[in-house]
């Protein structure tokens, strides 16, 4: 129905940068949001940010100040700076559509200390 592509993670030293992109093609404009999540092992999974269809940017309280959602007609991205070894989790890029939700396989983000 809709494909989620994400890329961008990787292995990254704390303090380190990455830059997270969705391929989303047509999702974008026609979802109520996109949103990156994440999952570390053993915990569950939470919204790190989301932007809706009108633009409203929202994000975790453990994000804010470092992360920076942004799109553009056919991706959606997430800066990470500052990044911390509690960051480490998958990465995975979401739409929202009313009751419905689809997801990207996920990419894997890894910060060591």
């Amino acid at each position: 129905q809709v494909q989620l592509v994400e890329s961008g993670g990787g292995l990254v030293q704390a303090g380190g940068s990455l830059r997270l992109s969705c391929a989303a093609a047509g999702a974008i404009f026609s979802s109520d949001a996109m949103g990156w999540y994440r999952q570390a092992p053993g915990k569950q999974r939470e919204l790190v940010a989301e932007i809706t269809r009108g633009g409203l940017k929202n994000y975790a309280a453990s994000a804010k100040g470092r992360f920076t959602i942004s799109r553009d007609s056919a991706k959606v991205y997430l800066q990470m700076n500052s990044l911390k070894p509690e960051d480490t989790a998958v990465y995975t890029c979401g739409a929202r559509r009313q009751a419905s939700r689809s997801w990207g396989q996920g990419t894997q983000v890894t910060v060591s200390s």
